[in-house]
């Protein structure tokens, strides 16, 4: 099987929680990594997600240790839906 990691970023506009971190995050632009795994057997390419992690401190943070946590899909995309209705709100 072959395995495709993709890196992006996510921004959130306040700070949030996620399930998968036991602290309160701050406001930042923060590094996603979602590696999939191909899918064998059909005839077109396809992949299925399999991880989703996310880097803390953010970015714009300088100093301390990075951290990947293993965090749930729903949960993340949960997160930044609130963050991006309280932004919308002001």
């Amino acid at each position: 099987m072959a395995i495709r990691t993709i890196e992006t970023t996510v921004t959130f506009q306040r700070s949030f929680d996620l399930t998968a971190i036991e602290e309160r995050q701050p406001p930042g632009v923060y590094r996603l990594i979602i590696d999939e795994d191909e899918i064998l057997g059909i005839s077109f390419l396809a992949y299925r997600r399999v991880a989703t992690m996310l880097q803390t401190p953010a970015l714009s943070a300088r100093g301390g240790p990075v951290q990947s946590h293993l965090v749930d899909r729903a949960d993340l995309e949960a997160a930044l839906e609130a963050d991006r209705k309280a932004a919308a709100a002001l």
